[in-house]
């Protein structure tokens, strides 16, 4: 009988706090500012910084810097406003950069 194994998680590389779920990865072809980084629907165990406007790769954004909750290494940010109407899709979602975050238990 195969074992039952429990969902796929990411958790932060510097204490392991769990932060996402890779059923939400919506994309793993985005940049962020260390390298390659994922958008996820949903984070858990983060906390989300002051809102900003950036000049990202796809133009004028607001967002949000979004960070571990148990040890406030940035992770990441959450999109809160695009600009762009084909940007649109990326509004209250995240970017969690991979050199950030690693596999938990699988």
């Amino acid at each position: 009988m195969a074992e039952s194994l429990g969902p796929r998680l990411y958790s932060c590389s510097n204490c392991r706090n769990r932060v996402s779920l890779h059923d939400d990865i919506i994309s793993k072809c985005f940049q962020g500012r260390n390298g390659r980084a994922f958008l996820f629907s949903h984070a858990m165990n983060v906390t989300v910084g002051p809102k900003e406007d950036r000049h990202l790769l796809t133009g004028l954004h607001t967002v949000a810097d979004v960070y571990c909750a148990d040890c406030n290494q940035v992770l990441g940010w959450k999109y809160e406003r695009a600009y762009e109407a084909s940007q649109k899709y990326k509004e209250g979602k995240y970017i969690l950069e991979k050199a950030k975050i690693v596999k938990e238990d699988w």
